[in-house]
């Protein structure tokens, strides 16, 4: 997906800036610096947080760049914004922290001082030529956390994950545990902590869209369904090109994100607008999660 310069004009006149910042958050994109705006945004506005924020990895980000430091230098950079993101949080709010093998260490110690850390997700990045000093990295993680531990939600019953069955065990002749379709035998299972079902957008997928690490609408399907309620809101402070708040879109929750690229925030108003009448996820369809590569519409 890609921006023609009459749609830049367009678009930006539906992003607010941190000069302009709304009245009400629901359904917005704010295109500015985190730094001047959080303090700006309510406590206690978001039922979920969904955080996916520069690795500490050297990577351009559209007309900016992260520049890879020591553990501590990242640590510092962390802790100068999330504890005041978590500020946004409900008490019976629950957050998201995206990371990778060598950031997530540090995300960890930084987030269990403010949250209940409950698990950490490992899904499966397949993507990439491999490395040839070095096993490749194929895996991410994210770090679930709730405000109270004992007052959260947790839709368990919404994010099932339909897997093939390959030695089908039948009991009186009749399917144990799965069921026939004329797609295969497949049962529904609940969800772990490890995701292998997970496809990274790529050029010819629909979502796909010039953002160096762009997340997967299926991967964030998964987040919103199980930890808020329809009508919820949804904040993502390091929005990119918007997949957070395209899926809560697509799923009838409210949203609201900033995001510091006037491109990438563009491209969110853009997948925002055609949301509005393609509702498709890939790899979730009838209510379920369907494993990678069978099956990739939804109904």
């Amino acid at each position: 997906m890609v921006l023609s310069d009459d749609e830049r004009d367009d678009l930006r006149g539906r992003l607010f800036t941190a000069q302009l910042m709304p009245e009400r958050l629901e359904n917005t994109t704010i295109h500015a610096d985190l730094f001047d705006v959080i303090d700006r945004l309510p406590d206690h506005f978001a039922d979920l947080i969904i955080i996916d924020p520069p690795y500490n990895l050297s990577k351009r980000f559209g007309a900016s760049q992260f520049k890879a430091g020591p553990d501590d230098d990242y640590r510092a950079y962390i802790r100068s914004w999330l504890p005041r993101v978590i500020d946004k949080l409900k008490p019976d709010g629950t957050l998201y922290l995206c990371g990778d093998w060598h950031s997530s260490v540090v995300l960890y110690d930084e987030l269990r001082p403010f949250l209940h850390v409950l698990n950490r997700i490992t899904w499966q990045r397949e993507k990439g030529r491999g490395a040839t000093h070095n096993w490749k990295n194929a895996m991410e993680d994210i770090w679930y956390a709730v405000a109270n531990p004992k007052d959260y939600c947790f839709h368990v019953d919404a994010v099932m994950q339909r897997r093939r069955v390959i030695a089908p065990y039948r009991q009186d002749g009749k399917p144990k545990d799965w069921e026939e379709t004329a797609e295969g035998n497949f049962r529904n299972t609940c969800p772990s902590n490890f995701w292998d079902d997970i496809s990274i957008p790529y050029w010819s997928m629909a979502e796909n869209t010039s953002h160096p690490t762009q997340k997967p609408e299926k991967l964030i399907a998964k987040l919103i369904l199980a930890s808020s309620e329809p009508g919820d809101m949804v904040f993502d402070p390091f929005l990119g090109s918007g997949t957070t708040s395209v899926v809560a879109k697509k799923l009838g929750r409210h949203y609201c994100g900033v995001e510091i690229d006037e491109t990438y925030a563009c491209l969110a108003e853009k997948r925002l607008l055609l949301a509005e009448t393609d509702k498709v996820i890939q790899g979730y369809a009838d209510g379920v999660f369907w494993e990678r590569n069978t099956r990739r519409t939804t109904s």
